[in-house]
């Protein structure tokens, strides 16, 4: 059931028309725009008129604090990031419930109140005048300005058991995707309507149905899609499941061969969702390694390249316009994480919750690359009852590569796992941490240039605006005895 409570402020619904409007109030400074999760469609998280860089950044202060009053899932109250555009933050916290902020005071303009449960990273984006979303089984559309809803789309069925991701909004089309579970889950990539939410196509990233339908399920995708400058859609698909095995069916023998298109990155026609090209990274994969991580679009050194990662701690550059692979460079610690997995137990490294968890940024032709250090006990037969070390137990890296060719320029140690994305704002580069800690670092040479502390845990991705950093903190870390869940506004002072 979904249940509205709004409160409308006279005063501030006139600046909500103005940033939700297409024209008219004046023109609104693209430097205050982060409108989706990604900040653009080429997911390159990366804000260039900001006046946050380098040199600015050590003089970031609060600005104000939101509490956030939600239930959490077991990944903490918010797990998206927030979005900004013109004087409004824009968020959805885990309960799927869509606040919008005045980007100056965090004053509530107006909240849609939602009881979905939803891990995430779920978020919205905002296109044109309105606002665009999803619960764990439906896409919706709100009013800009009021929070209003104009349309909702039910996509969860019976193959089609969650909707995690957040929506990238282009030509018209609203792009998301399904996830899918056993019994015999297979997720897709969806557009609808950004004006009626009318599903224009839909997409199988499982191709064929699976061999044991009973006990089989995966697919879809976690983070969002990309699209370049034809509207061609570029996505990261997750796994096949369950990943190991049992004794009757060890090595993922409930799901014999490659299991197109998992682990795959998947590019589409935006018009008519035609398969145009894929590269599976990881055939048939026992380990859990999602191929999950928002494409990258860039141009470097004449190419038209794209890049992706996942769970497997590996990145891949392709270009795009012969589909061929560019480079491939694996990230992180590595042990027992090729071929098929042992009867016995042995470490495994990138673990269950390892690896580039979380998206990448691109800047000045460098990727910056998030990875978390956390292994597992894996075996042949190892099942859900063996499930990853505690988060809190993982350590980080943040990788700098030349994006031409995949080598390492720098990298910086991280105490606690980045469950969260990496930014650039200019020539710094922003990562956030489970334990609560925002370090920002030099995009030149990886000094540290900031760090601040949260009042929860973070498992969320950061936004960047004119001149301010949006950063939440909602996630469960131990080590913070009495965590207060709020999203937090750093700016410049003086």
């Amino acid at each position: 059931m979904l249940r509205r409570r709004r409160r409308s402020i006279a005063a501030l619904v006139a600046v909500l028309l103005c940033a939700g409007a297409a024209a008219g109030c004046g023109a609104r400074p693209a430097s205050q725009s982060w409108p989706s999760a990604n900040g653009s469609g080429s997911s390159r998280r990366a804000a260039e008129a900001t006046k946050l860089d380098a040199r600015t950044i050590p003089r970031l202060e609060v600005r104000w604090r939101f509490r956030l009053h939600a239930d959490g899932t077991g990944f903490g109250a918010i797990t998206s990031n927030p979005v900004i555009r013109g004087n409004v933050v824009y968020l959805q916290d885990s309960m799927s419930s869509v606040y919008a902020l005045d980007v100056r005071t965090g004053a509530l303009l107006w909240k849609d109140t939602i009881k979905a449960p939803n891990d995430g990273p779920n978020g919205v984006t905002i296109s044109g005048s309105k606002v665009y979303g999803a619960t764990d089984t439906t896409v919706f559309a709100l009013e800009a300005s009021s929070g209003k809803r104009l349309w909702s789309r039910r996509l969860a069925g019976p193959l089609e058991q969650f909707v995690a991701i957040a929506p990238v909004v282009d030509r018209g089309r609203v792009y998301v995707s399904t996830q899918g579970f056993a019994p015999g889950g297979r997720g897709k990539l969806y557009a609808l309507s950004a004006e009626t939410g009318t599903v224009v196509w839909r997409f199988q990233t499982v191709k064929l149905p699976w061999a044991h339908p009973a006990s089989s399920g995966g697919g879809g995708a976690w983070n969002p899609v990309s699209v370049d400058e034809q509207g061609n859609v570029y996505a990261g698909i997750s796994n096949p499941g369950p990943w190991g095995g049992s004794t009757a069916y060890p090595n993922g023998g409930l799901f014999p061969g490659p299991a197109l298109y998992t682990d795959s990155l998947v590019v589409l026609d935006g018009a008519s969702g035609r398969l145009r090209w894929y590269d599976q990274v990881t055939p048939h994969d026992v380990r859990d390694y999602d191929f999950h991580v928002s494409p990258i679009l860039a141009r470097v050194d004449g190419r038209d390249a794209v890049f992706g990662a996942g769970k497997g701690g590996r990145v891949v550059a392709w270009d795009r316009s012969t589909h061929t692979r560019l480079w491939s460079r694996a990230v992180g610690v590595h042990l027992n994480d090729l071929g098929p997995l042992p009867l016995r137990p042995r470490p495994v490294c990138p673990g269950l919750l390892g690896g580039v968890l979380t998206p990448m940024a691109y800047a000045d032709k460098r990727l910056f690359v998030p990875v978390v250090e956390l292994c597992s006990q894996e075996s042949a037969v190892t099942t859900k009852d063996a499930f990853a070390r505690p988060p809190s137990e993982g350590t980080g890296t943040v990788y700098a590569l030349d994006a031409a060719t995949g080598k390492t320029a720098w990298r910086a140690h991280l105490a606690s796992a980045p469950f969260g994305c990496a930014t650039v704002a200019r020539d710094a580069v922003i990562v956030p941490t489970y334990d609560g800690r925002v370090s920002a670092f030099a995009a030149d040479d990886g000094r540290t240039l900031w760090r601040t502390q949260l009042r929860a845990g973070n498992n969320s991705c950061p936004a960047v605006g004119k001149d301010v950093l949006i950063v939440a903190g909602g996630a469960p870390h131990p080590g913070i005895a009495h965590p207060v869940t709020e999203v937090v506004a750093y700016g410049l002072h003086g």
